[in-house]
């Protein structure tokens, strides 16, 4: 492979929301405001790729140009994992992600987590060299990362992309019900490419059948680990 050039990354956006952090058994982050992991203690990776890579038919369906789109950038670990599969796939052109997410974790906080999965280590240093709260894009040579902070129930209706796979990955509904709103789904199915898809590790009732009527063909799917359920879909034609 050859030598990837340094990430180059955008200018800064004002944010004070940075995310209080709590780590279970000293090694997985925890938000304090809600009281959730940002990846399963299992393994995260893992899960990961079970559910966000996996849920949405990748790398089967990568191609140049290929968009993917967040709900939750939390750690960075999902975009990490889809480079790795990018690259893994022998992908060609660039992949390009789009993340919104309130409330960034501190540098030291993200790279703390991150030690957690010795296989991105390197990779984490290459993509997020520059990574620091409010800092709105990091690129790479096959990568275009774009973090949009603030409330995405603002954030994403002026978002003018569209994604051709959504990583649907706020905290758990009960806890953090505002990512999971009716209205939000809506929103995420407007700025979805024609047979565009999903996938969640939640298969609460409520965000389902709101992904339903915003067009979605869903399924509930094996989950991850101890979690017996998840959530996929794809954007129905008509």
């Amino acid at each position: 492979m050859s030598t990837r050039q340094k990430p180059q990354i955008g200018h800064a956006v004002h944010t004070d929301q940075t995310a209080r952090i709590l780590w279970h058994e000293g090694r997985t982050p925890v938000s304090e405001r809600f009281d959730d992991v940002y990846f399963s203690p299992v393994n995260g990776l893992d899960e990961t790729r079970h559910v966000f890579l996996k849920g949405n038919d990748l790398p089967g369906r990568f191609r140049a140009g290929f968009h993917v789109a967040e709900l939750g950038f939390g750690t960075g670990l999902n975009v990490l994992a889809a480079v790795m599969m990018w690259r893994a796939a022998n992908a060609r052109g660039t992949l390009h992600f789009t993340s919104f997410e309130a409330s960034p974790m501190a540098r030291e906080d993200l790279f703390a987590a991150l030690g957690a999965f010795p296989a991105i280590r390197v990779l984490a240093s290459e993509i997020l060299a520059d990574y620091a709260p409010g800092k709105t894009r990091m690129h790479a040579t096959d990568l275009r990362l774009n973090i949009i902070w603030g409330d995405a129930r603002e954030t994403l209706p002026a978002w003018k992309g569209q994604a051709d796979a959504w990583f649907l990955d706020g905290f758990s509904p009960a806890k953090n019900p505002e990512l999971w709103s009716d209205e939000l789904m809506a929103q995420v199915a407007r700025r979805t490419a024609p047979d565009g898809s999903f996938a969640t590790y939640t298969a609460a009732g409520h965000v389902r059948r709101a992904l339903a009527q915003a067009g979605f063909t869903v399924a509930r799917m094996p989950g991850y680990g101890r979690k017996k359920h998840m959530t996929t879909g794809r954007l129905t034609s008509g």
